[in-house]
């Protein structure tokens, strides 16, 4: 039996309805989107350059709009760090969802408006659920709590009224009292910046709690668990969290976690639901357990446009609305919020499993990509290789980037692997050969490339000592949060800085 209160099934029923609305009416319910949004800021600063007051369709944003990065926007953003307002949004940004990543020194700072907090974020939090309970109508999730492995805040120190953090811990500063008392740990304890004494005292303390959902990258969710397990002296999360049954991932691709979760969790009622959810909004969601793609939200204050790969890094690049997608193609994300990120570049790429509902999934990053020898390997091509792999050999892979190694004259090229394992239970070529094949299978110009080794020979694998990628992380300052690892790269800066590590 369900243990959710009426007032919030009526919620969830009105949610749902909504869904259901875009769902059916995806075209209009954009157009609704857009036209919000730039009536809403005709009168910022950015909105008087670019003339939005007769931006009269999507023919004239495209024409009178320029296709931005951080760094097209970045003096904009830094004004209001400083405490200008009405720049690129209308209403008051103290808050910035502070984005760094592996792949940089340098920090974004994300604008984040109230509206992109309770009309982007909070509403779709609350949508994941909703079409959670629609699959499984007798669950009793919401009778327990939410662990949420969440990030840290300081205070922005160029202006007094302005505050960063990254994603999730301006999202939990912010929090409304009502979606407090449904997680945990203390607030406290969720947004301490230093990792390893945090998770120490999230695994203390959320231990006798009745968790019954988590929320978290997988990678850290991983941490946590294993420490969980010393403490406890158990290999079964249930023993300690016996209602636990659904986790919640995003962030990542859950291919390469999945053994290693199901060995976690050992139950037949544990569900997994993947989110597409980044510092500049709350992108998709799965609700249909049958498919791969993960639902599109169309009515978050969120409009969307689709640059097919061929037009990326042109100097006027066509882009696409939904209408004009199609299946199985990759195309660039690019956006335009609540927040005043206009036509604003992501940086991941995406494909169309369905277009009635339109459901995506996440094919990689736009600088994430091997393509040395004209194999164009993509972060989801390299997934799924491995997940194939490792099925075949029982192996579990923890985490994982990978390099071109180029041609000289003595030899030709290859790719350059470093893997962490949780477990290896074949020699290492057994299992490299078993990756190779399925990459070739998955990626017919990697195959190509690898025939008669003209191109490419066998892969090149390292293997790192667990907690070598960690180690890493920790050195450069990224350790925790929403910092990851580089998966591929077509130069060899990050693999020659890692390779080290495989040494320790």
């Amino acid at each position: 039996m369900s243990l959710i209160s009426p007032a919030l099934k009526g919620y969830f029923k009105l949610r749902l309805s909504a869904i259901d609305n875009f769902m059916l009416n995806p075209i209009d319910t954009q157009r609704q989107v857009f036209n919000g949004l730039i009536g809403s800021a005709q009168f910022t600063e950015y909105g008087k350059k670019y003339n939005f007051e007769k931006i009269n369709s999507f023919a004239d944003f495209q024409q009178r709009v320029p296709i931005n990065d951080y760094d097209t926007l970045k003096g904009y953003i830094q004004r209001i760090l400083e405490g200008n307002q009405n720049v690129l949004w209308p209403s008051e940004i103290s808050w910035f969802a502070k984005s760094s990543g592996t792949t940089s020194d340098k920090s974004k700072f994300i604008p984040v408006s109230k509206e992109s907090l309770d009309d982007t974020h909070y509403k779709s939090g609350k949508d994941v659920l909703a079409l959670y309970l629609r699959q499984y109508p007798e669950s009793k999730v919401m009778g327990g709590k939410c662990l949420v492995i969440g990030g840290s805040h300081q205070v922005n120190q160029l202006s007094a009224d302005s505050f960063y953090g990254d994603l999730s811990a301006v999202m939990l500063q912010n929090m409304p009292f009502s979606g407090q008392i449904m997680r945990t740990p203390d607030l406290s304890i969720a947004l301490m910046s230093e990792w390893e004494e945090k998770i120490e005292k999230i695994a203390r303390t959320t231990m006798q709690e009745n968790v019954t959902f988590i929320a978290g990258v997988p990678t850290w969710t991983i941490v946590l668990i294993k420490r969980i397990f010393e403490i406890a002296g158990t290999q079964n999360l249930t023993d300690i969290w016996p209602n636990l049954e659904l986790y919640i991932h995003g962030g990542v691709s859950f291919k390469p976690y999945r053994e290693q979760f199901q060995q976690f969790i050992p139950s037949p009622g544990m569900h997994y639901l993947e989110t597409y959810n980044a510092s500049e909004g709350f992108f998709a969601a799965s609700d249909d357990p049958n498919d791969e793609g993960m639902l599109l939200f169309l009515n978050h204050g969120i409009f969307y446009e689709f640059m097919p790969m061929e037009e990326y890094g042109k100097e006027e690049p066509k882009t696409l609305t939904l209408k004009e997608v199609e299946l199985n193609k990759n195309y660039a994300l690019i956006i335009s919020t609540n927040a005043g990120l206009w036509r604003y570049l992501v940086g991941d790429t995406i494909q169309f499993t369905s277009l009635h509902p339109f459901r995506i999934k996440v094919t990689g990053r736009l600088k994430f990509f091997i393509n040395a020898f004209g194999e164009e390997v993509i972060v989801d091509n390299t997934d799924q290789a491995l997940a194939v792999a490792s099925a075949k050999t029982g192996a579990i892979v923890n985490d994982y980037t990978a390099a071109p190694v180029y041609m000289t004259g003595e030899s030709n090229g290859a790719h350059e692997w470093i893997i962490e394992f949780e477990k290896l239970p074949v020699p290492l070529e057994v299992f490299v050969r078993e990756l190779d094949a399925a990459l070739r299978a998955v990626n017919s110009d990697y195959d190509a490339k690898r025939h008669k080794d003209i191109a490419l020979r066998m892969p090149v694998v390292h293997v790192m000592p667990k907690g070598g990628f960690n180690l890493w992380l920790k050195q450069k300052g990224k350790l925790g949060g929403q910092n990851k690892i580089p998966r591929l790269s077509n130069e060899r800066k990050w693999l020659e800085e890692i390779l080290p590590f495989t040494k320790m």
